[in-house]
């Protein structure tokens, strides 16, 4: 069918996506050399300390080099001295982007493709892949985690110990309490979430989490011969998630801005700069930092309903809309050959799997079924980047689009599936993609509010999108009707992938994970040796009364959690 489908097209349509050259079966849309070009070789004597710092939910309008109105010096600066990348790509929500980052891998080809993992759900980074800091310690790297890991703990080969990092400091599910580590998932579903290694640190709280991690980063280095064993440190900040909390003097800088969770965000945003101050000053201070590369990424678009800001992409955290998956990021490092430039080549999440390995002296070919590339070349040099395409997700378990259909897709692909793909210029989304507006950044007491939904343009029983990015950058312009043989060689490379996933990995949350049955944290309940129940098939359960009753009250427990963070008292 796909091959029928694609019969017929102008030799002028094809010259015009440069598309000619590429084979459409082959699994990614790059050029890849045949042997190691040596102009591309590091030139340090040793393999260089690696820093990669992550944000959660930090949007693409929330720091200083987008947005005068957020005062993000050290980051601005870092990036102005290093290699800004504004064709950054990431996932729309924290499991996926935290995955691929660790795997290299598409979500499809892990089996995380829907939603996140639940803190109660049987469920982790699948335990075969080869994670990014076991390939670092396998080449003498010593490797260190501090921060959120939200890639599941339902045993004890799940935690971060076990995947990789000599170390750990730092909590389990995807949000907690910034003082307290107090984690909830719902009405009576609370627990203590901070942990040392594979234990519970109930003596560690209390401290701001920014302050917490950042001073853990700093004794690491503190410790640490720089002539010694390379360091790798992934330091995955909890911030600038909900809850919106941030120590008194970072917010009050923003006291004039009206919007109070628009006014905390930027207090957080403020506190992680100076946090990554810190961090690069204990790289200096310490002997590091002429052998380092420093590596700066967001984890998916900010949620304006909880103060951040995507503007003026379209879209939120949650949506495959360029303001959920174009991210922020920059490299900073002595080491760059061309440095103080912003870079347009097209990078993904995926890339630094293969990218790290290659600068820490490893083969990344090595690894089979790798999405990502080695994109050192396009960053340190201004090359062009060896990606062409994107595949942002394939998620056959969300909610499907009323108006698609295998039809609607020219028969080859249903376009009720949600999925999102780029190539070269062009991207193209099926299914729901989630809320499409353009939500200006919410400064005046109350916003969004009447605000949110004032532009949005969805059309009802549509399904297929395309815009041309590169000159739409804000996806304002669709051109599925005018271009259906975009369409078709775009769906046709969604059908292509959709061949090559593996099961959706999403079992039923397990009652043993409550808290109240393990000693009050959230922690691995497995025992040792024990089979996972789950057969591998995703299924939709049919609700009974108590548990629509249930879902009911987790329903209202986190409604009436968003109405607290959104008050306007501080």
């Amino acid at each position: 069918m796909t091959t029928t489908s694609l019969t017929g097209f102008s030799v002028m349509s094809l010259l015009s996506l440069s598309y000619l050259t590429w084979d459409w079966m082959s699994p990614n849309q790059v050029e890849r050399p045949s042997a190691p070009d040596p102009a591309n070789v590091l030139p340090a004597a040793r393999p260089p300390h690696i820093i990669f710092i992550m944000t959660d939910d930090q949007g693409f309008n929330d720091i200083g080099y987008h947005n005068s109105d957020i005062k993000t010096p050290t980051l601005d600066k870092l990036a102005a001295d290093g290699v800004r990348l504004e064709q950054y790509y990431i996932q729309p929500i924290c499991t996926p982007s935290r995955s691929q980052l660790l795997t290299g891998r598409y979500q499809i080809h892990t089996g995380l493709q829907h939603s996140i993992i639940r803190p109660r759900q049987p469920s982790c980074l699948p335990l075969d892949q080869v994670t990014l800091p076991q390939r670092l310690q396998a080449l003498g790297y010593s490797t260190h985690m501090v921060g959120k890991w939200h890639l599941g703990f339902y045993k004890k080969e799940c935690l971060p110990t076990r995947r990789g990092f000599h170390s750990y400091l730092g909590s389990l599910t995807g949000s907690v309490n910034y003082y307290t580590y107090n984690s909830c998932d719902g009405p009576g579903l609370c627990g203590y979430d901070l942990h040392e290694g594979e234990t519970v640190a109930w003596d560690q709280g209390g401290k701001y989490s920014t302050h917490l991690y950042t001073q853990r980063v700093r004794r690491i280095l503190a410790a640490h011969d720089p002539l010694g064993p390379p360091l790798f440190i992934y330091l995955s900040f909890q911030a600038v998630h909900t809850p919106l909390q941030c120590p008194w003097r970072y917010i009050y800088p923003y006291r004039d801005m009206g919007n109070v969770p628009r006014r905390k965000y930027a207090g957080m945003v403020s506190a992680v700069d100076e946090a990554v101050r810190n961090v690069t000053y204990a790289l200096r201070k310490y002997g590091f930092y002429q052998n380092s590369v420093v590596v700066f990424s967001t984890d998916n678009g900010g949620q304006p309903l909880s103060g951040g800001s995507n503007w003026p992409l379209r879209g939120r955290k949650g949506t495959y809309w360029e303001g959920g998956v174009r991210g922020l990021g920059f490299v900073h490092s002595p080491l760059l050959r061309r440095k103080r430039r912003v870079s347009r080549a097209l990078v993904h999440i995926t890339d630094w799997y293969p990218t790290l390995v290659g600068l820490a002296g490893g083969n990344a070919s090595a690894a089979e079924g790798l999405d990502g590339f080695d994109v050192w070349p396009a960053i340190s040099e201004g090359r062009e980047s060896p990606r062409r395409e994107i595949l942002h997700n394939i998620d056959p378990l969300y909610n499907p689009a009323r108006g698609g259909s295998l039809r609607g897709g020219f028969g080859i692909w249903d376009t009720a599936v949600q999925a999102s793909i780029r190539a070269g210029d062009w991207k193209l989304l099926t299914g729901d993609p989630g809320y499409g507006d353009w939500t200006p950044p919410p400064v005046l007491p109350g916003s969004p509010g009447g605000w949110w939904g004032l532009e949005r343009h969805l059309q009802p029983g549509k399904a297929v999108w395309l815009f041309n990015v590169s000159g739409d950058p804000y996806e304002r312009f669709d051109q599925a009707e005018r271009r259906p043989d975009v369409v078709k060689l775009l769906l046709a490379r969604l059908a292509f992938y959709n061949r090559t996933a593996v099961p959706v990995r999403y079992p039923p949350e397990d009652p043993r994970g409550h808290p109240d049955l393990n000693g009050g944290a959230w922690g691995p309940w497995f025992g040792d040796g024990e089979e996972d129940p789950w057969d591998g098939v995703p299924r939709r359960r049919t609700k009974d009364r108590k548990e629509t009753l249930k879902m009911a009250r987790t329903k209202s427990f986190f409604r009436s959690l968003t109405t607290r963070m959104m008050s306007d008292r501080i």
